[in-house]
């Protein structure tokens, strides 16, 4: 039996172990096989603090009541934080989207998180997105520009332009982040100088 097959109620914590990190993105069962062993080894203060770490995400994260990233408060740190350009907002897929522009420090508008993109076969619509959360906020005329940064490959495109048929009627300009990333790239790879120029240079949608 594999890691990756272990029962739940397996009584060996270490293949337990295991086969819960198998789980993870881009980890095989390998990997998670030497990250299991790691943490075995590693000093009980290392463990200690990652178990209250791992205990303290499954207890406080949630999504930030404004942009829907991921929050251990009701409101991010962003959306908190007065000095940020409540004029501009980022629209980006993922958190890990978030993250990446927030690295290249270009960008010091708003964003929100869709948490997913267009994808008909895949059975995702408007409906699964955080869409209509995106409208709510453009109602009080605070916001005069949306910048759609959804990675650009076929699902991301379609995204973009759902977003800009249905926020431009309201008076919002819509564009589109632009030269610098590969098409059918995902954005959370990008380098920060890619990054930097794609928001530079973004396009009207």
């Amino acid at each position: 039996m594999s890691e990756r097959d272990a029962p739940p109620g397996d009584p060996d914590p270490l293949r337990k172990l295991s086969a819960l990190l198998s789980r993870l993105p881009g980890i095989g069962e390998k990997s998670a096989l030497r990250l299991a062993l790691s943490i075995v080894r590693a000093d009980p203060e290392y463990k200690a603090v990652l178990a209250e770490t791992i205990d303290t995400v499954r207890t406080t994260m949630r999504s930030c009541e404004i942009c829907r990233d991921l929050s251990h408060a009701a409101r991010c740190g962003i959306c908190s934080d007065a000095r940020r350009d409540r004029a501009t907002i980022c629209v980006v897929a993922h958190p890990q989207d978030r993250m990446a522009i927030e690295r290249s420090g270009v960008f010091r508008g708003l964003y929100h998180v869709l948490h997913g993109v267009l994808d008909p076969l895949a059975g995702v619509g408007p409906a699964e997105l955080q869409i209509n959360t995106l409208l709510e906020r453009l109602r009080d005329d605070t916001v005069t520009e949306v910048i759609v940064a959804t990675s650009p490959n076929v699902e991301g495109d379609a995204t973009a332009l759902y977003i800009s048929k249905i926020v431009s009627p309201l008076g919002v300009r819509v564009t589109r982040i632009a030269s610098g990333l590969a098409v059918g790239g995902e954005l959370e790879y990008a380098d920060l100088s890619t990054l930097h120029r794609a928001l530079e240079d973004r396009r009207p949608l």
